[in-house]
């Protein structure tokens, strides 16, 4: 009776262990123009590296909508929000005839969005009294997290999912 328990504990614990590692070893693509590897699993976290468009990685554990990854290379595990990540394979041909007519991974992340060159030019055709030069700036902008970090404790905000340390 003593070793049958024992049987059912080990493996309820090996049913435990293989649970909080479900999707490990999975690869996966990065599905936005730059993808940050955070420290931590959080928008606020320290950003290890940047990914672009297309690279694939290992995914290690998942945990609150953040996946804990190996990037290319095999630099430093880290982590990235789930949102910039894809199952399906981001491939990027260059140097044939069809790179001179490809989109740019700019373009390629618009269209992930709905978003190409047509629509805009359509949608600027139909408000002609719109001035899209800031909306143009505020793409280009680039918080650095620090200063992200510093606005939320100044402000004495409680960060929503994800957005813990």
């Amino acid at each position: 009776m003593r070793r049958s328990s024992v049987v059912l504990l080990a493996c309820l614990a090996l049913l435990g262990v293989s649970s909080t590692i479900e999707g490990a070893g999975k690869a996966m693509s990065v599905q936005v123009k730059q993808g940050q590897v955070r420290a931590t699993p959080s928008f606020l976290g320290k950003v290890l590296v940047t990914l672009a468009y297309g690279d694939r990685v290992e995914t290690l554990e998942e945990k609150d909508g953040w996946i804990r990854i190996v990037p290319p290379g095999n630099k430093a595990p880290g982590w990235m929000h789930s949102s910039a990540l894809s199952q399906k394979r981001i491939v990027l041909k260059a140097g044939t005839k069809e790179a001179d007519v490809a989109a740019s991974t700019g373009e390629l992340a618009l269209a992930g969005k709905g978003f190409n060159a047509d629509v805009e030019a359509a949608f600027k055709a139909g408000n002609r009294g719109i001035d899209f030069t800031w909306i143009d700036r505020m793409q280009n902008m680039n918080v650095p997290p620090g200063r992200i970090l510093a606005f939320v404790q100044e402000g004495k905000l409680i960060p929503a999912e994800g957005g813990g340390r």
